[in-house]
């Protein structure tokens, strides 16, 4: 069996199309599925519709968060949920293509256990959202020497690979990076990002530089590494600092510089507040790493109001 999980917050509008448009791609290719809806704490009638469409179908799960934990918090449980072979996730607003996912249920078929989902197309993204984007998979992929170009949480996993996966400790988790960080045999297939037709995107401009800050921090350790290079470059400019006034006090000029002063003043302030700056997400990352606190709180699902209702 297949299980898909779909996290979803505030999307009233674009939770109903979701089954229909499953079982239209899932019943005529005989894939038995079940569908995981994940309500990261919605301020709308997200969970209602969910409540709505478990009634109607005994393949949906519904789970609803006590307030907001992101979307990386929701994956993790619907990972959870999930009673499948293998499983899909994948967004509530149907840009990622439903059509795809018996390709994908077929490569796993024949033994792939991670078949990720790439872009090939962006959509009708921004400008400078796509330019974001692309700078961050290559600094990712650079910092953690993982190919993650054009990745997204459109993948599948075999049973195997998820159970490893909710072994892992940690509470700041980045899907797409251990998704490739755990190995496993693994292949990809390209889609394009579908135009969305139903609400809008959750996703802001500072969400998705804090979301890239928190996933850099939490997936690699080179930012301390360059807070060492930039000590080191201080110290050579020390070096040679130190060795032109001893030159010039020896050889008799007058002592100049008020300028340079202040300018290397400048240099090793905003170096020094860079670098506490860079060790302090790291902190603040090991703090709540260490209050051991859940990654979610569920407070309803659709089972227990079903039940409920017997």
């Amino acid at each position: 069996m297949l299980s898909i999980i779909i996290p979803a917050y505030n999307e009233e509008s674009a939770v109903v199309h979701v089954l229909p448009a499953l079982h239209r791609v899932l019943d005529s290719e005989n894939i038995q599925f079940e569908v995981i809806f994940i309500d990261d704490g919605s301020k709308d009638k997200t969970f209602d519709k969910i409540t709505g469409l478990s009634k109607e179908s005994e393949n949906v799960h519904g789970y609803r968060f006590s307030r907001n934990f992101g979307k990386e918090s929701a994956i993790w449980a619907g990972l959870e949920k999930v009673s499948g072979d293998c499983c899909v996730v994948m967004d509530c607003d149907l840009q990622h293509p439903p059509d795809l996912i018996p390709k994908m249920y077929r490569l796993w078929e024949e033994g792939y256990e991670i078949v990720e989902g790439v872009k090939s197309n962006r959509g009708k993204e921004s400008f400078f959202y796509k330019t974001f984007s692309k700078l961050f998979y290559r600094l990712i992929g650079g910092l953690s020497g993982l190919n993650m170009h054009s990745s997204s949480d459109f993948k599948l996993l075999d049973k195997r690979v998820v159970a490893e996966l909710l072994q892992l400790n940690e509470r700041n988790t980045f899907f797409r990076g251990l998704s490739f960080w755990v190995g496993f045999n693994s292949t990809t297939t390209e889609f394009d990002v579908a135009e969305r037709h139903y609400g809008k995107t959750k996703w802001s401009l500072f969400s998705l530089f804090k979301y890239a800050i928190n996933n850099i921090i939490g997936f690699s350790a080179a930012p301390l590494q360059i807070v060492t290079g930039v000590g080191v470059l201080l110290i050579i400019s020390f070096i040679i600092l130190l060795i032109q006034t001893l030159a010039k006090y020896f050889l008799g000029y007058s002592l100049e510089g008020f300028t340079t002063v202040i300018i290397l003043l400048l240099l090793i302030g905003g170096s020094l507040m860079i670098s506490l700056g860079i060790i302090g997400m790291y902190i603040a990352k090991i703090y709540d790493e260490v209050k051991s606190r859940p990654r979610f709180i569920i407070k309803d699902s659709t089972d227990n109001i079903k039940e409920n209702h017997r």
